[in-house]
């Protein structure tokens, strides 16, 4: 999978298992060496691999097949003219000259012998990670043992309330910012002091009933004392505090939202900021807080990579910072007019991944219309439309251009249905007809002749008898002023209802474009 950042804010979705924790871990392993704190030889695992190659491997080598073990290659090309210079070189795979880090997973020279011996002892389908050894090295070829000082790199995991930096930093931060070298003597001379009186006063009585202790066979005195050495210095007695509160004590939300806050106030030359779901643990309110506050500290210095399941998070960073990862590929969203983008901005709470994320497509106008859609589709193929990866999603009063210009970027398929209000099919489609494409994004229009809305389309070609026992309405009530003041509602009979109504072609067709 390749990927190419923005400068400043990335924004990274995809559904569930299409990498996007990976591509976190990937960048923090090349710029730290590190997995979950710990040197990643430490934590090497078979599940490392890409389980598909993996299967393929063993299945070539019981079929006398002489393909390549599975390798991991991860590399990170940073700018011509970025720092550190002294990490500049060729030695990537593309040969670019350029600054840069590459961490490689692969088989050890010093282990070939015991690994041809596994490989030929027919072994089960997992791979002896014992055997295979960790290169971590710059594109000047330097092997790497730690963390190149100019890279800073914070990752904050806001479902766990993990951070490999952040608070702990923050800590540092301020002893050093706020306190001066008169101010730590004073503060040391006084937890010295403090340590000294509970030794001479509270441990007075112990030590003495020790000292009477017969049973010691020592010829001198023995006791306990405060420890004074360097080990136990007041600096590793500090914690931060939110509003007196030990910050490890406070609430999940105040945590996550401070460490994404902390992490961010880091201005090295070259930092990297890779937050997990922001969104988790925080109320609506807070969460537009802390969006406002990684907006305002993402700088073109700072390359900043945000994962997410939530609408309202990309909406409000930007839809031109998106990357869709899927099958193992990323897409972006190029060219996306400005004016889209603070549209969607300004509506933030519109559900714009469902958007990006479905595997087939339909916009509604409003909920009515997605209900009956549902049922049509029910009655044409027996299964619900999301069982088989369709979404449905009722624009609710949105105009539909925003939504297929979305789509055309994308290349996503898209089934649009539309009332005629009184227009013909080629003046509604006027205004979006650059975003349609025959077969993958298609506007569908109902028939002038049966009405302007869904209900008189509903009430043109189905039998009148039939429709009010499906609706529970008597005939002494008139159907369409029914139905216009009772939209939602005559649709959820619909989709209820025991027995089956016709549909509209324009219905019909979306169904067969669907299927």
């Amino acid at each position: 999978m390749d990927l190419s950042p923005i400068p400043g804010l990335n924004i990274v979705v995809g559904d569930n298992e299409s990498g996007k924790s990976t591509l976190l871990e990937a960048v923090s392993l090349a710029f730290t060496g590190k997995i979950n704190g710990n040197w990643a030889s430490e934590e090497l695992n078979p599940y490392w691999f890409h389980q598909g190659r993996v299967k393929k491997f063993f299945e070539d080598l019981r079929a006398g097949g002489a393909t390549a073990p599975p390798e991991i290659l991860i590399e990170i090309y940073l700018g011509e003219d970025d720092e550190p210079q002294r990490m500049r070189g060729v030695h990537n795979s593309i040969g670019a000259d350029c600054p840069g880090v590459s961490v490689s997973i692969a088989p050890s020279d010093d282990f070939a012998e015991e690994f041809r011996l596994y490989l030929a002892d027919t072994p089960p389908s997992i791979l002896p990670v014992e055997f295979y050894e960790i290169e971590w090295r710059d594109f000047a070829d330097n092997p790497l043992h730690t963390r190149p000082k100019e890279l800073a790199v914070s990752y904050i995991d806001a479902r766990t309330i993990r951070s490999t930096s952040g608070v702990d930093y923050h800590t540092r931060a301020m002893l050093t910012d706020y306190l001066d070298g008169k101010e730590r003597a004073t503060i040391s001379l006084a937890h010295r002091k403090s340590r000294q009186l509970i030794t001479d006063e509270t441990l007075k009585e112990i030590n003495e009933r020790i000292a009477a202790d017969e049973s010691f066979l020592h010829d001198r005195s023995v006791g306990l004392q405060m420890d004074q050495s360097s080990r136990t210095s007041w600096e590793t007695g500090i914690v931060p505090q939110v509003d007196g509160i030990p910050f490890a004590m406070s609430g999940q939300g105040q945590q996550a939202a401070m460490k994404v806050a902390l992490a961010m106030s880091r201005r090295p030359e070259t930092a990297f900021v890779l937050i997990e779901e922001p969104e988790n643990h925080l109320s609506h309110t807070n969460l537009t807080r802390l969006l406002s506050r990684i907006q305002m500290l993402a700088g073109d210095n700072q390359q900043l990579f945000v994962t997410t399941h939530s609408s309202f998070v990309l909406n409000r960073l930007g839809l031109d910072r998106l990357h869709l990862l899927h099958d193992g590929r990323t897409a972006r969203l190029t060219g996306l007019d400005k004016s889209t983008v603070k549209y969607f901005r300004k509506l933030s709470g519109y559900e714009t991944l469902r958007l990006v994320l479905a595997t087939k497509l339909a916009l509604v106008e409003g909920p009515s219309d997605a209900i009956v859609l549902e049922r049509a589709y029910l009655d044409a193929t027996g299964t619900h439309p999301t069982d088989v990866g369709i979404d449905i999603v009722a624009m609710g009063g949105l105009t539909f251009g925003r939504a297929l210009e979305l789509c055309q970027r994308l290349d996503r398929l898209v089934v649009v249905l539309q009332d005629n209000d009184g227009r013909t099919p080629d003046e509604v489609r006027e205004s979006v007809k650059d975003f349609l494409e025959r077969g993958k994004r298609e506007l569908l229009v109902s028939d002038h002749s049966c009405g302007t809305t869904l209900e008189p389309q509903l009430i043109a070609i189905n039998d009148e008898s039939l429709l009010r026992r499906v609706l529970g309405v008597a005939s002494n009530t008139d159907l369409n002023t029914w139905m216009t003041n009772n939209k939602t509602e005559s649709a959820l009979r619909i989709l209820d209802s025991p027995d089956s109504i016709a549909y509209p072609d324009y219905i019909s067709e979306a169904i067969e474009l669907l299927r």
